[in-house]
């Protein structure tokens, strides 16, 4: 897709479409940087961002497994194995 350099004051801009800033979840700020040449630019997500909200969403982990428990020893476990 082809754009071109806008005036903005002293420098120089894009118009970014709106599909594209939905498609990449753009907000209001944007990371730039160069790679190999290319202006790259990805969303100015805070890390983390949304992890809490996912682990809502996973409910309550009282239930959930210890799946090493249900290994069942080795002869390693036994022998080799020292903390």
């Amino acid at each position: 897709m082809k754009v071109e350099l806008i005036r903005i004051g002293n420098s120089r801009g894009i118009r970014i479409p709106k599909a594209l800033i939905e498609q990449y979840g753009f907000g209001r700020g944007v990371e730039l940087r160069i790679e190999n040449d290319r202006l790259v630019m990805v969303p100015d997500h805070r890390p983390r961002q949304g992890w809490e909200e996912a682990f809502r969403r996973a409910g309550e982990s009282a239930k959930d497994e210890v799946l090493l428990d249900t290994i069942p020893t080795n002869e390693f476990d036994h022998i080799e194995w020292r903390w």
